[in-house]
This record gives structure tokens, sequence and C-alpha cells, in this order.
């Protein structure tokens, strides 16, 4: 596994080595000891949640305040585009924002920190997404940020308005949203 770095501190694009022969393709998408060697920390993770959408549904942005998930993001069918936050104030790259596109065909996975916001936009006709947590979902830890936030200005590249649920459409802007010390 190769990780790449990005522009957020911590948070990581990782690219699996595939192995192809006539029969089709193997690739190791998670190892711990390797894992928690690259991030610099040991996290387990202890769910799994799989997300199946159609074409310009937009999830997010959502992330828990007292018990902070890190997600292990990955596509195994379609493609979204995938956009981290970071809320950590401590952080030097607090209040910035990355945009990356997943993909069944890239088989790239994305490591989302706790302490950041993630969501994603469907790009394919359907996608189905699968990602790891370090914690159990929270329904009253959870908070969203608006996807249409106007100080985040993310660039969701879509002309239309994106098929959002009615909780999403009741996010918050940035300047209201709860953060990290």
């Amino acid at each position: 596994m190769i990780f790449s770095k990005t522009k957020i501190v911590d948070v990581f694009i990782i690219k699996p080595k595939l192995f192809h022969d006539e029969r089709g393709f193997f690739y190791e998408s998670w190892n711990i000891d390797y894992f928690n060697k690259k991030v610099g920390k040991n996290f387990s993770f202890i769910q799994e949640n799989v997300s199946f959408s159609k074409k310009n549904v937009l999830r997010g942005l959502h992330y828990q305040v007292s018990k902070p998930q890190g997600k292990l993001v990955s596509v195994f069918n379609g493609s979204i585009l995938d956009v981290v936050i970071d809320l950590r104030k401590s952080s030097k790259t607090f209040g910035k924002h990355i945009t990356y596109k997943l993909s069944s065909r890239n088989k790239e996975l994305l490591w989302v920190p706790p302490g950041c916001a993630h969501g994603f936009l469907v790009l394919s006709n359907f996608a189905k997404v699968l990602y790891q947590v370090t914690d159990n979902y929270s329904p009253n830890d959870e908070r969203c940020i608006l996807w249409s936030d106007r100080t985040l200005m993310i660039n969701w590249g879509i002309r239309n308005k994106p098929k959002i649920s009615q909780k999403d459409s009741k996010g918050v802007t940035f300047l209201e949203a709860e953060k990290f010390k």
C-alpha cells in the first residue's frame, strides 16, 4: 500500500498494490500494523458501514462530537467525490477542506481521522461505499455542516441541486459548527 499525504494533516489517500492475473485481481485493503505505522497512531475499526446511493445523492457533511470517528472510506461500485473538512482547532490545517474522487476503478481508499467532517457526492449512476469506523455511531453526538456552506466554498462540481436527506438539509454553517480542540 502507498500512503499519500493530502493538504490536510493526518488525512491520507491509500493506493493498494494490485495483483492481476487471468482470473482477476487481488489486493490487501487493510493491515492494522502497516496502517497504524503509516498514520502514526494506533487505531482499530469497530464497525463497518455500507452505503448505497443513486447519482447526485450527497451525504454529509457529518461528524460526531464526543465520540469522534476515524473513517477508512472505499468505493466498491461506482464513483464519488469525497470531501473532508478539518475541524480540529489545534491543527495547522483547521478549516481547510479537500475533495478527492474515489471509485471502484481506482480502488483507492481515504483515511479521515477523528476530528474531521466527511461527506460525499455520487458521480456515477449509483455507488456502493464501504467505510470502517473507529467508534460506534452515536446519534446524539452526530452533527452536520451544510454542504453549501459559503465560508467553505466547496467545489462539488455540480450544476443541479443534489439530492440530500431532510436531516442534512438542516446542517449548520461552518462558523456555527461545533469544533474540536
